[in-house]
C-alpha cells in the first residue's frame, strides 16, 4: 500500500506579534531628563555655599570638591555655615555668608543657658570691615574683673565658645580693647590705654588656646577711649568693651571700601564735641 502523506498542523497563538522595545528607550530617556529637571530646580533654590559645591566638584571632583560642604535637609536661613563644618573644618567666610556666620552664632550662645541670658552683653554686626562681635561689660563687670585685665568665667566661656567656631573660618581676626572715659589710677603710669591693649591681648591668649590658628589674628589693638560705644555718655559702662572683628577676605572687599577702611584707621572718628566733660578724678573700678 502506499505510505500516507505527513500533515503538519501550525497553530497561532491568541496574542499579537512582537512589537520591539523601542518604548523602554523613549521612557528611560523621559525619566532622566525629569530628573535633571528636578536637580535643577532644587540647585535654584539652595543657598550660594551649596551651589559653589556642587560646581566645585564636577569641576575637580578629588580636589575643589573637598574644600566645599553641603547643606543639610532641612537647612533653612542661617544654617548654611553651620551645614559647611560638617564636611570640612575650614571654610570660607565671605560677604554673601557673613550673615549666616553671625546667626550661627548667635544660635551657639543661646543653647548654652549661662551665656543665654547674655544676650545684650554681645552686640554683633555686619559692617564694612567684616562681622563685629562686641562684648558689652555692666556696672559690675561681665567678662573682666572689675578694674582688670583677667578674664572671668563668663568671659573665659563666652571667648572660648567664639574661638572654636571662629577658628574654622581661613578669615583674619582682629581684636581690639575699649575702655569708658573715667581715668584710672593704677600702679604707676597704668592708664586706660594700658588696660584696653591688656584686656584685648587677653582676649586673644585664651582665643589662640582654645582654636584661633597662631596667624589669624592680624591685629591687637588698644582704643582707650577714643572710639565710645556711646559717645552721649562717656561714663556708660558699654563703653567698657571688647570687640573682635571677622575680616573679610582681601577679594570680597571693593576698592573703595578698603580705601575707606584705611582711612579709618589712620584717622579715628573724633568724640562728639556735644559730650559732657569729666571730672578728672581717680576712679579704680572699671
Amino acid at each position: 500500500m502506499p505510505t500516507p502523506p505527513i500533515i503538519v498542523i501550525k497553530k497561532k497563538g491568541g496574542h499579537g506579534g512582537h512589537h520591539g522595545g523601542a518604548w523602554k528607550v523613549a521612557y528611560a530617556d523621559f525619566v532622566t531628563a525629569m530628573m535633571a529637571l528636578f536637580i535643577v530646580l532644587w540647585l535654584l533654590n539652595t543657598s550660594k555655599q551649596v551651589q559653589e559645591a556642587v560646581a566645585g566638584y564636577f569641576k575637580d571632583p578629588t580636589g575643589t570638591s573637598k574644600k566645599f560642604g553641603t547643606s543639610q535637609t532641612g537647612a533653612g536661613a542661617g544654617d548654611g555655615f553651620q551645614a559647611m563644618q560638617t564636611k570640612t573644618p575650614e571654610v570660607k567666610v565671605t560677604k554673601q555668608n557673613m550673615a549666616d556666620l553671625k546667626e550661627t552664632l548667635q544660635k551657639s550662645i543661646q543653647k548654652i543657658n549661662d551665656l543665654e541670658k547674655l544676650r545684650k552683653n554681645v552686640e554683633m554686626t555686619v559692617t564694612s570691615e567684616g562681622l563685629r562681635i562686641e562684648l558689652l561689660e555692666s556696672d559690675k563687670g561681665t567678662f573682666f574683673d572689675s578694674g582688670s585685665s583677667a578674664l572671668n568665667q563668663i568671659g573665659r566661656e563666652m571667648l572660648t565658645l567664639l574661638a572654636a567656631e571662629l577658628g574654622k573660618a581661613p578669615n583674619h581676626i582682629s581684636v581690639e580693647g575699649h575702655t569708658d572715659a573715667k581715668p584710672f589710677v593704677g600702679a604707676g603710669s597704668y592708664s586706660n590705654w594700658e588696660l584696653s591693649a591688656d584686656r584685648a591681648n587677653a582676649a586673644r591668649r585664651l582665643m589662640q588656646q582654645a582654636g584661633l590658628r597662631a596667624d589669624q589674628v592680624s591685629q591687637v589693638r588698644g582704643f582707650a577711649d577714643q572710639r565710645l560705644r556711646n559717645g552721649k555718655n562717656p561714663l556708660d559702662a558699654s563703653n567698657r568693651r571688647i570687640s573682635i572683628i571677622v575680616q573679610y577676605l582681601n577679594k570680597d572687599v571693593e576698592p573703595s571700601e578698603q580705601l575707606a577702611n584705611e582711612s579709618e584707621k589712620r584717622n579715628p572718628p573724633a568724640a562728639p564735641s556735644n559730650a559732657p566733660s569729666v571730672p578728672e578724678q581717680a576712679v579704680t573700678k572699671k
